[in-house]
């Protein structure tokens, strides 16, 4: 998930009721009513199809990489998912003909720039036996846009300019050294080349969440300016080779050797486009976004291998005839937003037909070792006016919406209730939190089409090289990819009972809603809250659901009439909101 742009398991009971932040009550979460009839067949196939061992062994390969958009294990990443499409019986689309469904492509675009990829690196102090840090055990050690060191690395003495102000600088003496900094290495780079250093050794202030006390060796990835002109490097390092450096300055003089091996080559940026096409609506689409770029294993390797389990799954399904999508399934594998954007964007025909989208992003971690928990991020809904309840913002941070960006919409807890059908035979911990951003729902979002987000935070080990296969979970890829195939099949499917079946599962979700979030309004009355103000907030949620039922026959492909079960359904939510949801003065 990317911080510029905003952003296994634990096999345990499932969680039924919880302790919320409101003080002194205990909410029980959303729980979906037993899976409906029409929902079944395809809800066992594909549960009876996913394997998140295989989805765990593409996790592993492409996590072994250091991915930017354009650079060797980005298009390694983009080559091993193309194979395994071919191998699940997908037909390059050059090359397929009219009646072939299961197709894919490998678009490619020129770059602004070169393609950045690490190769090697090495930090040792000389006369120690052992490195400080190695990139096999540091991936992100070389900040990126780093140039390399001469062949074999540079030997100096280390010099620690601290913050690495102009003024340090100025008296400092580090011609033909390495500077050790707690500065901005962004700015302390060009100063220290000014003044004849080598390069820069940089430390991190990583995020609480990261617990950098506790995981002294993490690194964070990120970057400095590419500079062509007078091109440098910079080697992030931890917290424990920080202070292993600092001791050993204290007991004297240290020299350090230092190798930084990258490359520059002009490639041009790929995103893989894989797609089953609709029966009789080919042109309507669920699009699936996995992004490829970011080095880490749960970010977002875990997404690359869960999203090409399901494309195995659904070819399977739709040749043994176990489903057949009216509709189209697509799905996206590049760099992350810029490739939903632009497949949105590119196309004012095709994005006409795109009805929803999901983001997978962070989908695959062991929770008992990353201490994070399976997430539903929802679009704009009242929750994300109002925090309450069990919808918590996670640490990852988002911020409050006006009342007038609310999405009344069903898709929240149609995909809520099919990860929650999931978690009722396997104990799986199902959460969900209101909209925050960053990750590739948000260009569907922009673009009015529904779109939800399914991750994992808090999570410790994030944007670190801490961040390894050993964090991921077999089995959490497999509930994951079982939920969003889930929910993609049954909409591309459309069928006049899928959507009667999901009108009534709505409702009475809907009624459930409606009873907690009441309960939530009376215990912060009797904490002397406004009655106006809660009643207002219970007004709204119940205007949510009912324009949700309204918006429940887009799911049929075609027309279908469905009045008769949209009036029972609207008088099932007024009646629950009459009876739970109005407080008396």
């Amino acid at each position: 998930m990317s911080t510029n742009t905003a952003r296994i398991h634990r096999v345990a009971t499932v969680i039924l009721s919880m302790i919320v932040a409101t003080p002194g009550f205990a909410q029980s979460i959303p729980r979906a009513p037993q899976t409906p009839t029409a929902f079944r067949a395809i809800t066992d196939a594909v549960h009876r199809g996913i394997d998140g061992r295989r989805a765990f062994t593409t996790v592993d390969y492409v996590q072994r990489y250091f991915r930017l958009p354009g650079n060797e294990g980005f298009d390694l990443a983009i080559d091993s998912v193309a194979s395994l499409l071919r191998a699940a019986g997908y037909v390059e689309a050059s090359k397929a003909g009219a009646a072939d469904r299961l197709v894919y492509r490998i678009e490619s675009r020129d770059m602004a720039n070169e393609a950045w990829t690490p190769h090697d690196a090495r930090l040792a102090i000389v006369g120690r036996p052992a490195p400080l840090q190695s990139m096999a055990t540091n991936l992100n050690m070389i900040a990126i846009n780093s140039a390399s060191t001469p062949e074999g690395g540079v030997t100096a003495a280390l010099v620690d300019v601290g913050a690495g102000s102009d003024s340090v600088f100025k008296t400092a003496d580090v011609k033909g050294a390495i500077v050790l900094t707690t500065g901005n290495a962004r700015l302390v780079l060009p100063r220290a080349q000014r003044a004849g250093a080598l390069g820069v050794l940089a430390t991190q202030a990583l995020p609480a969440y990261n617990q950098q006390s506790k995981h002294p060796r993490a690194i964070q990835f990120t970057g400095i300016a590419r500079d062509t002109i007078r091109p440098g490097w910079v080697v992030w390092i931890s917290k424990q080779s920080y202070d292993t450096l600092k001791a050993a300055l204290r007991a004297g003089p240290v020299q350090v050797n230092a190798l930084v091996r990258t490359t520059f080559m002009r490639r041009p940026e790929r995103t893989l486009v894989a797609e089953i096409r609709g029966r009789t609506h080919p042109d309507e689409r669920f699009v699936y976004s996995a992004h490829v770029q970011e080095p880490g294993a749960n970010d977002n390797a875990s997404g690359v291998g869960a999203l090409a389990e399901m494309a195995r799954v659904a070819a399977r399904l739709v040749r043994s005839g176990a489903a057949n999508p009216q509709r189209t399934l697509t799905m996206l594998w590049g760099d992350e937003i810029r490739s939903t954007q632009r497949y949105l964007a590119e196309d004012s025909v095709r994005r006409a037909g795109v009805k929803w989208g999901m983001s997978l992003d962070m989908v695959g971690e062991n929770t008992a070792r990353t201490g994070g928990t399976f997430l539903i991020e929802k679009m704009p809904d009242p929750s994300a006016v109002w925090v309450r309840g069990a919808d918590q913002h996670s640490e990852w941070g988002g911020s409050a919406i006006a009342e007038t960006a609310i999405v009344n919409h069903w898709f929240n807890d149609f995909v809520r209730n099919r990860c929650l059908d999931r978690a009722q035979t396997t104990k799986w911990v199902v959460k969900a939190n209101p909209f925050e951003g960053g990750s590739d729902h948000t260009p569907f979002l922009r673009a009015g089409i529904p779109a939800v987000l399914l991750w994992h935070f808090t999570d410790t080990f994030y944007h670190t090289d801490l961040d390894r296969i050993d964090n991921v979970s077999a089995v959490t890829l497999g509930n994951v990819g079982a939920c969003a195939l889930t929910t993609g099949l049954l909409l591309a499917e459309g069928t006049p009972s899928i959507a009667r079946a999901a009108l009534d599962e709505l409702a009475a979700t809907a009624e459930h809603a409606l009873r907690t979030q009441a309960a939530l309004s009376r215990d912060t009355l009797a904490r002397g809250g406004s009655r106006e103000h809660e009643q207002h907030i219970l007004n709204v949620w119940r205007d949510y659901y009912l324009a949700a039922l309204a918006r429940i026959p887009e799911i049929a492909v075609g027309p279908v009439d469905l009045s008769r079960e949209l009036q029972t359904a609207r008088a099932r939510v007024e009646q629950a909101a009459r009876r739970f949801a109005t407080l008396a003065p």
